[in-house]
């Protein structure tokens, strides 16, 4: 098919995302897709109940297709040690075919994965065995030493995807794709894992041929009707790998033997946490959609249709990339984590309420968590439809960070009076200070979202004012949630009085001295995030750490990303280290140590010691309402006990209030927990 005629459309839509677009004899509705990864959501390999509501959920959304199986195990010896779909077993069939019709039911096409991981499966878990490779080269994130393959090897894993993309088919999907990138039939093309002198090694037809027998052995099991795709690295980003010019003689090779249907585009590689971050997920310290111009010159050069997602988060920047023909179907897969619903929000002319993709990579951490939706991966117990209440209630909240957002808003979608009060100028709590570093600032996005969705539900805010009891009480509610998080955590330590705050240096409350000590004792964002931003001011900074390495409660891009610009800059780290007292000496500062592994002490001295210990809870209007409300302040809903469930009680009736509280007002967590768990709660009130 000629991807010039493929673009073209039978319809009139003014949008070109939702134009439908046909693939041999598969029509899509339009050219929005979720791309194949690894949910972690299912049962021994299986795509039991949870896997399956997860994709219905964007099928009911709207999108055209779904594409499930990330890293899908075509092989035994492809386990990377669990949360792959296993497609070496005819068990998987009737889950299958369970999937295609709950997908297919919603006018959906679904594809899946079908790969070998090689080198990049593990030898000490799964069934273990050893992991296979073109040659022994050790991958730096898996590592693994893979064993050299024989031509035994390779006859059977050629056999082995013939039959789970025969399951797929039996299954009732529509199509499969194969993996170039870090998997196997990569590490066949590229010449930085190739080094064979035999004929699967060498020349670009040599290492194209094991690649080339899979899609050939595929098509002759399956038949020309069903869809055969790969995704395909256009540019592994590298001197010691295939530069676009040798993946292009590749790709020709592929659309020459006619097996392939489509070329679902991906750049770079996959070997380590800092390429994964950089090229094939690019997150929150990338721009949006960082490769589209490498897609777009590879599509001068092609003709077989094109499909590509890496960082697409708005609706914008996929809209381009339809309306300029780079693409025939463009993936938004982390933005349908954050909003399944982003098709018929367009449809029903409500694009302004998409809930935006903030680049977080949380469902990379949490998999498949996104950072501000809590009903992603959670479809069996969560619904993403708020349901009116029967009776509508007085609910004030305490506190405009994301918990008390989240609380605010789920509970006016329920159908209650709310009144929120917020002490600060400004709505989003404690994510204004994360989003005052540069890399982070799209944060905000989690606030603005929620400010715009209280206005149209028509939440009383109310700004600048402290709420104690006496003002809370004044409103006669039938529910108070308390979202007051919490402050920087400075007491513990000998000499704090001495320290500043990571708060007050990031939002430019304090300045930076020259010479700047800070002590990180979370392992999240918020301290490299001051590293970072008082080094690119010219000061001498030094991040210390009682872990054994930075950044250890991150997502792995996050991770390594922070970790490379912080070695740019010439930031010193010091791991393994508690800070246990601060003194002033002279003009400066001596910051006290005691090594975790030896417990011998160490000092350093300083004109600025900075502190990050997570946060103490803002608890005093909860404790001071406690005593008149009607259920002690106890939340039964979130142990799940029907013994303790608080939510039964204060009721209008009753003459009391039923009282809570979320977030970081309880304890020192994250932004995923504080609105995960307000959405929880408020859903039932």
């Amino acid at each position: 098919m000629n991807h010039l005629s493929a673009g073209q459309t039978s319809g009139t839509s003014v949008d070109p995302l939702l134009s439908p677009f046909r693939l041999k004899k598969l029509e899509f509705r339009n050219r929005v897709i979720s791309t194949s990864h690894a949910s972690m959501l299912d049962e021994s390999g299986m795509p039991l109940e949870r896997y399956q509501r997860y994709h219905e959920e964007k099928a009911r959304g709207g999108l055209a297709m779904t594409m499930i199986g990330g890293s899908a195990m075509t092989s035994p010896d492809s386990s990377w040690g669990g949360g792959q779909l296993n497609l070496s077993t005819d068990e998987i069939i009737p889950h299958l075919q369970s999937l295609a019709r709950r997908i297919h039911q919603h006018g959906v096409a679904v594809m899946s994965q079908v790969s070998h991981l090689g080198r990049r499966a593990t030898a000490y878990a799964g069934n273990w065995l050893p992991a296979i490779a073109p040659s022994r080269i050790r991958e730096t994130r898996n590592r693994n030493f893979p064993k050299e393959m024989d031509e035994a090897d390779i006859r059977r894993i050629i056999r082995d995807y013939a039959s789970a993309a025969v399951r797929c088919r039996e299954g009732g999907l529509d199509g499969v794709e194969t993996v170039t990138g870090g998997h196997l039939i990569g590490q066949f093309l590229s010449p930085r894992t190739n080094k064979r002198s035999d004929s699967y090694g060498g020349s670009v037809e040599n290492r194209a041929r094991f690649g080339l027998m899979v899609h050939e052995a595929i098509r002759k099991a399956v038949g020309d009707d069903m869809i055969v795709g790969i995704r395909f690295a256009i540019d592994e980003g590298t001197d010691e790998g295939s530069d676009f010019d040798d993946c292009l003689a590749l790709a020709r090779l592929f659309e020459r033997e006619g097996h392939v249907d489509f070329f679902n585009c991906i750049y770079g590689r996959m070997d380590t946490d800092l390429v994964l971050a950089e090229h094939n997920m690019p997150g929150m310290f990338q721009r949006s959609a960082p490769f589209l111009p490498q897609v777009a010159q590879f599509r001068k050069e092609t003709r077989l249709p094109l499909l590509h997602a890496a960082g697409i988060r708005d609706v914008a920047t996929a809209r381009h990339a339809i309306r300029e023909n780079i693409v025939d179907l463009i993936g938004m897969t982390r933005a349908h984590i954050a909003d399944p619903e982003i098709v018929n929000k367009i449809l029903r002319g409500e694009e302004e309420r998409i809930r935006p993709c903030v680049g977080a990579t949380y469902c990379l951490y949490k998999k498949v968590n996104c950072i501000h939706n809590p009903v992603s991966g959670r479809e069996t117990t969560l619904s993403s439809t708020i349901d009116r209440a029967a009776s509508p209630k007085r609910v004030v909240v305490v506190g405009g960070g994301p918990a008390g957002l989240e609380a605010a808003r789920v509970s006016a979608e329920r159908g209650h009076f709310v009144i929120m009060f917020e002490a600060g100028a400004k709505l989003g709590g404690q994510i204004l200070v994360a989003a005052s570093a540069a890399e982070r600032r799209d944060l905000l996005g989690i606030v603005d979202w929620r400010v715009n969705e209280l206005e149209r539900l028509g939440v009383d805010v109310r700004l600048n004012t402290y709420a104690d009891a006496d003002t809370v009480l004044a409103e006669d509610p039938d529910v108070v949630v308390v979202a007051t998080g919490g402050i920087p955590d400075m007491d513990w330590l000998e000499g704090s009085e001495l320290c500043d705050s990571v708060w007050d240096l990031l939002t430019g409350a304090l300045p930076g001295k020259d010479d700047i000590l800070i002590y990180d004792g979370t392992g999240r964002q918020a301290a490299p995030s001051c590293a970072l931003h008082l080094a690119r001011q010219g000061k001498g900074v030094c991040i210390v750490t009682p872990d054994d390495a930075l950044a250890v409660e991150m997502p792995y891009p996050e991770r390594a990303s922070f970790r490379k610009l912080l070695s740019e800059l010439g930031i010193r780290t010091m791991v393994d280290v508690k800070l246990t007292k601060v003194v002033r000496r002279g003009n400066g500062l001596t910051a006290i140590f005691r090594n975790e592994l030896t417990g011998a002490e160490t000092s350093l001295v300083t004109s600025q010691v900075v502190i990050e210990n997570g946060t103490i809870p803002v608890e005093e209007v909860f404790q001071d309402l406690r005593a008149g409300s009607a259920n002690g302040g106890l939340s039964g809903v979130f142990f799940q006990d029907s013994s303790h469930d608080s939510l039964s009680v204060g009721s209008p009736n009753s003459g009391k209030f039923s009282l809570h509280r979320i977030g970081d007002a309880v304890s020192s967590r994250d932004i995923y927990s504080s609105i995960y768990e307000a959405y929880r709660l408020c859903s039932r009130l």
